[in-house]
């Protein structure tokens, strides 16, 4: 009994010292970005936003209690994140838009920073794996995002429950849950890519400038060429069947579905809004027999897994080429 006591108790210290370094650097990096001028702005601006877009949507309860006879699908605490009164967007549309100047802030200049200064070759000399100190960098930008997203979230929760004594309902937990992990997600698509553009090019304003650049491409042009795109390949629009004209809307659909901020777009108003049953055109012959009522979760989730697989597998394609190229980079240079 004493060997085995003695035996887990030494794989433990092992297993500790073994994981150590990894939790330091992470440590080390969150302390590291919340004491960075730019992650306190970026920080200062989505709580800004979150606040505006929360108490616009709180002066609007009671209207829209009132409009709600069915209490039981009320949806209270999603009509937080989604109602507006036309001033102010709601948040996760906000989001969509502030959610990649996040996450390219905070990797632009992981890497080519710590070569820049010098410090990339002394943590190297310690006896710390490459794969962990990418990791960190990596996780620890998450940690803080997933940090930021739920507290402002649980100060919403709060907020509501203080103003109007409704108690959030499974139903909704389980949707803003699937809506956090959706942001976090979205967000670490653009900190993977600034990670990677900043293993990819030695000059921190670089990396930025090549991060925003993409950001604005998908977000201002990508939809404008995506359209121009399928205008010229279709025929006189009033020759068309209903079925072909079917077709070409899919086909813009699908080419929009590229942008990540379409997945994004998608996913967090299906997940967000229950009574949001497709997200494509459909034909009358589809409508007949529909119940108008709210879709269960799992039923709204799986209408949104492909876009939810698809940005998550992008966003692992993504630190994966990070990684490949950060393992072959010589760092001595």
């Amino acid at each position: 009994m004493i060997r085995l006591e003695t035996f887990i108790g030494n794989y433990l210290k092992r297993r500790e010292n073994v994981s150590s370094p990894f939790w330091i650097m992470v440590r080390k990096e969150i302390s590291d970005q919340i004491r960075s001028w730019r992650f306190i702005v970026l920080l200062s601006l989505i709580v800004l936003t979150f606040l505006g877009a929360t108490l616009v949507a709180m002066g609007n309860i009671r209207e829209v209690v009132s409009e709600v006879k069915d209490t039981d699908n009320l949806f209270l605490y999603l009509k937080l994140l989604t109602t507006t009164e036309g001033s102010l967007p709601p948040f996760h549309v906000f989001l969509s838009f502030l959610g990649p100047l996040l996450g390219i802030g905070l990797g632009f200049d992981a890497i080519n920073s710590e070569q820049q200064r010098g410090t990339l070759i002394r943590i190297m000399a310690q006896p710390v794996y490459r794969d962990n100190f990418l990791l960190s960098k990596f996780v620890s930008a998450l940690i803080l995002v997933g940090v930021l997203l739920l507290t402002l979230t649980m100060l919403m929760v709060g907020s509501g429950i203080i103003l109007t004594g409704i108690l959030i309902t499974p139903e909704e937990i389980l949707r803003i849950l699937g809506y956090l992990f959706v942001c976090i997600v979205y967000i670490g698509f653009w900190l993977g890519l600034s990670i990677f553009l900043s293993i990819r090019f030695k000059q921190a304003t670089t990396s930025a400038l090549t991060g925003i650049g993409i950001w604005l491409f998908f977000t201002v042009f990508y939809q404008i060429i995506v359209n121009l795109t399928v205008k010229s390949l279709m025929p006189d629009a009033y020759r068309l069947s209903d079925a072909a004209l079917l077709r070409y809307n899919e086909l813009a659909m699908d080419l929009l579905r590229l942008a990540p901020s379409q997945l994004y777009t998608d996913a967090t108003t299906t997940l967000l809004m229950p009574a949001v049953r497709s997200l494509g055109p459909i034909t009358m012959e589809q409508m007949v027999g529909a119940i108008p009522s709210p879709l269960p979760f799992m039923q709204s989730l799986m209408i949104v897994w492909p876009q939810v697989s698809g940005l998550v597998s992008v966003t692992l394609a993504l630190f994966a080429l990070s990684y490949y190229l950060f393992m072959r980079r010589e760092i001595r240079s």
